[in-house]
């Protein structure tokens, strides 16, 4: 055999291709063998059935109850039926396209920012102008709007209202903490890791109870602050202690050459944080940081301990409409797609961005 023939040999199929992506992912050994055969057989027998009852046999067009639990799958025609209380909740019924639009203005938004062509100075005054939109559609009273009390939103709007906001105060916050917490100043190190400490100690419902029902017995009598907002600055100050650690481990993973080599630029403690130090940490950290972000998105729903009228809140009262009784499984499905769109979206976005900020460090 000469070698020009040689070669000319392709590798055997078993080590190159589909073929062994299979034996080394899915048959490697015994033990991978046999999950590989149980996934397999969990998948044919729940997979059919799922989409016999998501799909095939839902019913989709029926205009009662009682001809809709006729179907052998789901019922769909619940979600046509309440899909407005679920999405805007008790918001005044033929004002709904209010909630809408702010809701849209507010992802509009989200997408600019997540855009690296609109990362200008000129977004803030975007953003400004967004978030007068959308007190303005859903509080109203200006330009013909009729007025509607925070009591009355709900839905959709203000989950997004609620995560939106958290994030946008958390982050900075939890930024300015983990700089406190690694300060040399004693006074500002120990507030930091107090308050730290303290936050994550207890469950987000917690904040929440005492937000709702012990703060306003320390207030001054006859000053009040609004449930909604109370909510909001709970949601706030949890977020920010869970993003203070994230980005404190960020902080720690610079090398020490950096700092030195700011010091030898003459650069100021802030110059030096928020041109070198402060970027390489952020990169090191997107991951855990989406993860609070989408955690937090998530947690939203907790309010509606309080009586806040959220999105899951709104799904329960759309569940106890006694004509429509006993479809909560749709409900609940309907609400967990639109849980996972967002969710999935904000993973989607970080991944690809951390690919981008990666370009320069890969080998």
């Amino acid at each position: 055999m000469n070698a020009n023939s040689s070669a000319q040999m392709l590798p055997p199929v078993s080590s190159v291709g589909r073929l062994a992506w299979l034996k080394e992912n899915l048959f490697s050994s015994p033990l991978n063998t046999l999950l590989t055969v149980l996934v397999s057989w969990l998948l044919v027998m729940m997979v059919p059935a799922m989409l016999d009852w998501l799909f095939f046999e839902a019913d989709f067009t029926s205009d009662t109850a009682q001809d809709c639990r006729q179907a052998a799958g789901a019922c769909w025609a619940f979600i046509a039926e309440k899909h407005r209380l679920i999405l805007f909740g008790v918001y005044p019924y033929d004002e709904q396209w209010r909630p809408l639009l702010a809701t849209l203005v507010l992802v509009a938004a989200l997408i600019c920012s997540a855009i690296r062509v609109f990362w200008k100075p000129w977004l803030v005054v975007m953003w400004t102008f967004a978030l007068i939109a959308v007190a303005v559609l859903m509080w109203g009273g200006v330009f013909g709007l009729s007025y509607v009390e925070n009591d009355r939103w709900g839905g959709l709007p203000l989950t997004l209202i609620l995560s939106t906001f958290g994030i946008a105060f958390a982050f900075p916050m939890g930024v300015l903490l983990a700089l406190g917490r690694r300060s040399h100043m004693p006074a500002i190190k120990s507030l930091c890791i107090i308050y730290i400490e303290l936050i994550r100690g207890v469950p987000l419902i917690s904040l929440l109870f005492m937000s709702s029902v012990m703060l306003p017995l320390f207030l001054p009598e006859g000053f009040t602050i609004d449930k909604l907002l109370r909510a909001q600055i709970a949601i706030i100050l949890f977020a920010a202690a869970y993003i203070a650690e994230t980005v404190r481990g960020g902080l720690q993973s610079i090398p020490k050459g950096q700092y030195e080599g700011a010091d030898s630029l003459g650069l100021s403690y802030w110059q030096q944080i928020r041109l070198i130090i402060l970027p390489q940490a952020l990169r090191v950290v997107i991951p855990p940081l989406v993860g609070i972000f989408i955690a937090l998105f998530k947690d939203t729903s907790l309010v509606v301990i309080i009586g806040i009228f959220d999105l899951t809140q709104a799904a329960k009262a759309a569940i106890a409409d006694a004509a429509w009784r006993g479809f909560s499984v749709e409900a609940y499905v309907f609400i967990a797609v639109i849980y996972f769109i967002f969710c999935f979206a904000i993973s989607r976005y970080s991944q690809g961005l951390e690919r981008h900020l990666d370009k320069g460090y890969q080998r």
